[in-house]
């Protein structure tokens, strides 16, 4: 059984204001079920979404390597260093935040730099180190897209385990408390009813034993 909430007063004026606060309470509840079910809808959304960027980063690493693998064979390992040495960096990492039924979600992306020639001696190297680049790129894209997505699942799963703890506490603690305060209230209230209303009945009953005894 609910306890009563400590300090109060059996006055109408505070059965009112425990009126009031329940109201108040309820519709937070239902606004935080509210927000439960999007944020639940959002993160369904996001591991979804973590498994088709996972599988697309596993697929690209691995087509980028096989690409990188094939043009070591026709280069060698020594010459693929020389061309990386040379290289200029032109990735920037990219990070926003968007929000979500007030939860701040990070989101990661990679812009890769325009350079107006080539990173490296094209006439010096072959397709493969072409595309094995291009295609390192398509992968580091879809992995920093992978990592804002995990980091949003993170910031999710804390938010719906927060908003699940207060609407347990306002279910299962502080409505319940509410409402046997009310009940608290509303029978101490008619129990003084009741007892004016004898106390009315005894001193009308002794005002007419002293008129008729006149």
């Amino acid at each position: 059984m609910s306890e009563v909430i400590q300090g109060i007063h059996p006055t109408r004026m505070e059965l009112l204001a425990l009126r009031k606060r329940r109201d108040i309470a309820e519709r937070g509840r239902d606004l935080l079920r509210e927000k439960l079910d999007a944020l639940m809808i959002e993160l369904l959304e996001n591991v979804r979404k973590i498994a088709e960027l996972r599988e697309r980063s596993h697929t690209l690493l691995q087509e980028a390597y096989n690409l990188f693998i094939e043009a070591q064979m026709v280069h060698g390992l020594t010459r693929l260093e020389q061309f990386a040495m040379g290289v200029e960096d032109r990735f920037e990492l990219d990070t926003k935040t968007r929000n979500v039924i007030g939860v701040t979600l990070p989101h990661v992306q990679i812009k890769v730099s325009p350079i107006k020639t080539a990173p490296y001696n094209l006439l010096a190297t072959s397709a493969k180190l072409d595309e094995a680049t291009m295609k390192m790129v398509e992968a580091l894209k879809a992995i920093a897209a992978l990592s804002s997505a995990e980091a949003s699942t993170r910031k999710l799963a804390q938010a719906i385990a927060s908003t699940k703890r207060r609407v347990n506490s306002l279910d299962y603690v502080i409505i319940p408390r509410v409402l046997q305060s009310i009940r608290y209230i509303q029978m101490h209230l008619e129990e003084r009813e009741r007892e004016n209303f004898f106390r009315l009945k005894r001193i009308k009953r002794r005002m007419e034993k002293q008129v008729r005894a006149a």
